[in-house]
């Protein structure tokens, strides 16, 4: 077995074992379960140790408490709030991308965003929201410490490169921040409908961090289509036998198909975060549905609304990168000139 076939195998298990159990034990948002294994286990190597998992659930205590003291703000103080929002998404978009601390710059970014429109509805949501995500990073992290055995990391992935130079690095930072600012605004319209909108901006911007405005509409707006055509397709596999045990086998065979291009044995003409979004979305529509179909809501009616939404986001995502790429390299061009006129 080659190291890509692996490392596939063990992110397919891990994916589908979480989900099941997430399910099976009654979790708040158990989708979150599984979406958890596909942030962890994207860069390969072997899973956190018990250590790391504390230490990872007080980060993320710590993170998501941001988002607590937010919610009267966001009450009484909307303007203030959203200001402090915003440096606090640049602030957790510059940890994520350059620093490359990337779970917690996820975590303070869901604790700016997440929490506090949960918040701002009722504590009651906000508390339910944190228990989820709590459990889902422990079931996620359990999963990989029971199929990591089987299937071992001999090699250490490569760390990846940070960006040269200070401004190009806050610059990443800022434009990321820009394109989640907007479905922020929007859940907070209405968070019960919106709530997800945020998990594909967060998605979205920092995807977005990777690529030039030239390749930006292929990777955003074909990932975002490729993980709705797989959501449908999954959903509608699962109608034939609507089980726990056919729901977590569809999952890994998804998971499967969606690593094999990740890790490179399936040939693509996409880069790996092309895939990982994919599966995001597949996911972030997926679950709402489960649980629209469990409690007697019309599932097609909300996934189309949903994915009409996640398209908007990302086509917003695309013309903002797209403008403040303009933008930046007129400016750049500009300051360029004036020193060249100065010599």
């Amino acid at each position: 077995m080659t190291l890509g076939e692996s490392r596939a195998l063990r992110f397919a298990f891990a994916t589908a074992l979480a989900l099941g159990l997430a399910y099976a034990l009654g979790f708040p948002l158990p989708f979150l379960a599984p979406l958890f294994v596909v942030f962890l286990s994207a860069m390969p190597g072997p899973p956190m140790g018990p250590k790391g998992l504390v230490g990872l659930l007080l980060v993320m205590s710590v993170s998501l408490t941001v988002g607590v003291l937010l919610i009267p703000l966001i009450r009484y103080y909307p303007i203030s709030a959203v200001l402090i929002v915003a440096v606090g998404l640049y602030f957790s978009m510059y940890l994520t991308l350059i620093r490359g601390k990337r779970l917690l710059g996820t975590f303070l970014t869901i604790g700016f965003t997440l929490i506090s429109v949960a918040g701002s509805v009722d504590y009651l949501l906000a508390t339910t929201v944190i228990k989820s995500l709590a459990l889902g990073i422990s079931a996620a992290v359990l999963c990989q410490w029971l199929v990591y055995p089987f299937f071992p990391e001999h090699t250490v992935g490569a760390a990846a490169e940070a960006p040269d130079g200070q401004a190009l690095s806050n610059w990443l930072a800022v434009r990321a921040m820009l394109i989640v600012m907007p479905a922020y605004l929007l859940a907070l319209t209405n968070p019960s409908q919106y709530l997800m909108t945020i998990m594909k901006s967060v998605s979205l911007g920092q995807q977005a961090s990777a690529m030039d405005a030239r390749h930006a509409g292929r990777e955003l707006i074909g990932s975002t289509f490729a993980g709705g055509i797989m959501a449908v397709l999954f959903w509608t596999l699962l109608t034939i036998a609507p089980t726990l045990w056919m729901f977590s086998l569809w999952m890994f065979v998804f998971a499967l198909y969606t690593a094999a291009k990740l890790y490179g044995f399936l040939k693509t003409r996409v880069a790996p975060s092309f895939w990982i979004n994919a599966l995001v979305t597949m996911l972030i529509l997926l679950g709402p549905a489960v649980e629209d179909s469990a409690n007697g809501k019309d599932a097609l009616a909300a996934f189309v609304q949903r994915f009409a939404t996640f398209i908007a986001v990302t086509l917003y995502a695309w013309g903002a990168l797209a403008f403040l790429e303009n933008w930046r390299s007129r400016r750049v061009a500009r300051a360029e000139a004036v020193l060249t006129a100065r010599h």
